[in-house]
C-alpha cells in the first residue's frame, strides 16, 4: 500500500475508534436524557470511575475479560443506587436541581478516586491474545483498536435491536411517551426508568474499561474524553441517538486528522464544528425544537 494511502487508512481507523468510544459513553447520556429528561453530568464520571476499577481488576486477578465483565456491572448498580435513592426525589424539581446533584456526584467520585489510587497515571495492559498487529492490505494496525471497534458496535446494534425490536423495549418507549397509561397497566414505570438508567452507566462503564488499555487511567480522564461525549450530545441534539452517533464519528475524525495535519488546531476542531453547528441550530443538529 502506499505510504500517503497508507497514513490516511490508519488515521481514518484511529478516528473510528474513538468516535466509537465517545458514542459508547454518548449514546448512555442520550437515552438517559431522550427517555427520562434527566441531565447527568456524572455520567463522565462514572466512565472515569469504571476505568480506575478495570485497573484494580486488572490488577489483583490480572485478566482484562473479567474486568470488561465485572467493572460495567459494578457501574449499573451504582446507577441504580444513585436514581432510587437521589435522583427519584428531585425528578419534579427541573433540570437545574438536576444538573447540581449529578455535578455533586461526580465531584465525590473524583475525591474518592484520588483518595484510593493517587493523582498519578496508572497503566492498563492490553490483554495478551489483543497484542500485536495485524495485515488489513498490506497495512499493519493494532488489534487492539480493531477490538474497540468491533466491541463498539456490537454494543450499539444490541442496543438498538433492544430498544425498537424487544418487548422490553416497546415498554420503555411507551412509559416515556404515556406514563400514565403505560402504569395503568399495571407496569411498573418507576422500575422501568431506575433499569434505563442503569443501561447507561453500563454503558459508560464498558467505555471506561475498553478505553483504560488505550489511554493511562488518571482523575482528569473524565475531563478529557467525557467532556468531548457530552459536547456529541450537545451538537447532535439531546435526545437523538441518530445524532449522537453521527457527531461521534465526525468528531472522532476530526480528532484523529486534526492531530495528524493540525497539530495546533486539533484541540478546537470539534469546538469550532459544535459552534457552526449550534449557531445554525441551537436544538443541534438532530434535535428537536422545543415548542415556546
Amino acid at each position: 500500500m502506499d505510504p500517503v494511502v497508507e497514513m490516511y487508512v490508519a488515521q481514518g481507523l484511529h478516528g473510528l475508534a474513538y468516535g466509537m468510544i465517545l458514542f459508547l459513553i454518548a449514546s448512555g447520556l442520550t437515552i438517559i436524557f431522550g427517555m427520562m429528561g434527566i441531565l447527568n453530568l456524572a455520567h463522565a464520571y462514572i466512565f472515569m470511575l469504571s476505568s480506575y476499577v478495570c485497573y484494580q481488576i486488572v490488577t489483583m486477578t490480572d485478566n482484562f475479560w473479567v474486568a470488561l465483565l465485572v467493572a460495567p456491572l459494578l457501574m449499573a448498580i451504582l446507577g441504580l443506587v444513585i436514581e432510587r435513592f437521589m435522583l427519584r426525589r428531585i425528578y419534579n424539581y427541573g433540570h437545574l436541581e438536576q444538573l447540581i446533584l449529578t455535578v455533586g456526584v461526580g465531584f465525590l467520585i473524583v475525591g474518592s478516586v484520588i483518595q484510593i489510587w493517587g493523582t498519578e497515571n496508572l497503566p492498563v495492559a492490553v490483554p495478551p491474545s489483543l497484542q500485536g498487529m495485524v495485515s488489513i492490505a498490506g497495512m499493519y494496525y493494532p488489534i487492539y483498536r480493531l477490538f474497540i471497534i468491533g466491541a463498539a458496535l456490537l454494543v450499539t446494534i444490541s442496543m438498538i435491536l433492544v430498544l425498537y425490536a424487544t418487548l422490553i423495549g416497546k415498554i420503555v418507549r411507551a412509559a416515556v411517551s404515556d406514563r400514565d397509561m403505560v402504569s395503568a397497566l399495571g407496569i411498573n414505570v418507576p422500575l422501568v426508568f431506575s433499569l434505563v438508567f442503569s443501561f447507561g452507566m453500563w454503558l459508560a462503564g464498558v467505555a471506561g474499561v475498553v478505553i483504560a488499555p488505550l489511554l493511562t487511567v488518571f482523575p482528569g480522564l473524565a475531563d478529557q474524553v467525557g467532556m468531548d461525549a457530552f459536547k456529541v450530545v450537545v451538537t447532535g441534539g439531546f435526545g437523538s441517538l441518530s445524532g449522537a452517533f453521527i457527531v461521534s464519528m465526525i468528531f472522532g475524525f476530526l480528532s484523529s486528522y486534526g492531530i495528524q495535519f493540525f497539530s495546533q488546531l486539533a484541540p478546537i476542531l470539534a469546538v469550532g464544528f459544535m459552534a457552526i453547528v449550534l449557531a445554525i441550530r441551537p436544538q443541534g443538529l438532530f434535535g428537536e425544537k422545543e415548542d415556546d
